[in-house]
């Protein structure tokens, strides 16, 4: 075992700052919020080969930097000393549990007093640079399976918008614009939800997947922003939910069974007449085609978006019923196939991580042995 030292000891750890007097287009160095990347700066605040760690929202997905930049008061930049290998840092970091120092009620945070009683072990320089070249060799292997991985995840997709362009083509059809095939179609309130701990479900456009909504992570608000936030309509089962603002712009998906949400932002709810399935609303707002129209229209250079007012002049095939229930019905199964290898997919995801983890947790607990 190698004789821990806290880090208070062996690195310093430099504050961000708001970048609002340094950020420009044309900057030499890279802004840095606690989920990555966010502008350009013509100053910076920490050195080359520094490790940021979140201060506020993403606490657990550490960052090696090899280059100066400038980091926002979300983010921490954790600089090692001179006994310390920055990779070497680096990896104990992704190793570590820092979500055990959230003490938040809300949104995620761990405080600099905290992260300085961390205590991590400390061989020799040499012995740091051995083991950093061992897990580089080690998570090497691991990559290259993952990216094959990925890859597959990649090709999935692909297939999937084929399936969906096919579909949309089988029938020549009568076409219709949205505004005409649904019942009811209603933005978002324009205002940002003040969020709670427990209360009521609001969706946000993070929880937003082609075709389902992943609520693994969810966001709730009080009983008076529900209500107010409901005023328009009160979303049910079945109904499809567009994002058309922001960095996860044009997915649709629909409403299940057993929950009763408000919308969040950056959404929009559209439901569908009785001629109209609404499954067909959805694939098709998923298609290629609606997909690179939104593409051609968009507005906005800081925040993409496509109006309300645009999405409801989308020219859409309008088969009868059952012809929609048909096709429907073909993409589905063939979306199936897709899901079953996407799950095995996944499922070697998770034990790449898991592995990784494994090698981690040796490297820190002792090294690997000659």
């Amino acid at each position: 075992m190698y004789k821990k030292k806290a880090w208070k000891e062996i690195l310093t750890i430099v504050s961000g700052k708001s970048q609002k007097s340094v950020e420009t287009i044309n900057g030499k160095y890279l802004i840095y919020g606690s989920g990555g990347i966010i502008g350009h700066a013509n100053e910076y605040l920490c050195p080359a080969n520094t490790v940021i760690v979140g201060r506020k929202g993403t606490i657990d997905r550490p960052i090696y930097v090899t280059e100066p930049f400038w980091n926002i008061d979300t983010a921490f930049g954790v600089v090692a000393g001179k006994d310390l290998v920055p990779k070497f840092l680096y990896f104990f970091c992704l190793s570590y549990n820092f979500k055990k120092l959230d003490k938040s009620t809300g949104r995620p945070s761990v405080s600099k007093s905290d992260l300085l009683k961390i205590e991590m072990p400390i061989p020799t320089i040499n012995e740091q640079q051995r083991i950093v070249s061992r897990i580089e060799e080690l998570f090497s292997e691991l990559d290259k399976g993952v990216e094959t991985l990925q890859t597959i995840k990649q090709q999935l997709e692909t297939y999937r918008q084929a399936v969906l362009k096919e579909a949309m083509s089988v029938y020549e059809c009568p076409i219709a614009k949205i505004s005409d095939v649904c019942s009811d179609i209603v933005d978002c309130p324009h205002s940002t939800p003040k969020w709670v701990e427990s209360g009521y479900l609001c969706l946000r456009t993070t929880n937003f997947r082609r075709g389902f909504l992943d609520l693994t992570e969810p966001n709730y608000v009080s009983q008076d922003t529900f209500n107010s936030r409901n005023k328009r309509l009160v979303p049910k089962a079945g109904d499809v939910l567009y994002s058309r603002e922001g960095s996860i712009l044009g997915i649709a998906c629909i409403m299940p069974d057993g929950i009763e949400p408000c919308l969040g932002q950056r959404m929009m709810l559209l439901r569908a007449s009785s001629k109209l399935n609404n499954k067909f609303l959805m694939y098709y707002l998923n298609s290629p085609m609606v997909t690179n129209h939104v593409i051609t229209t968009k507005g906005g250079t800081g925040s993409p978006h496509i109006n309300v007012g645009d999405i409801k002049q989308f020219d859409i095939p309008f088969p009868n019923i059952e012809q929609q229930n048909c096709i429907v019905a073909l993409i589905e199964e063939k979306f199936s196939v897709c899901d079953s290898i996407e799950r095995m997919v996944d499922n070697a995801l998770a034990e790449a991580n898991v592995m990784r983890q494994s090698i981690l947790k040796k490297a820190f607990k002792g090294g690997f042995s000659e």
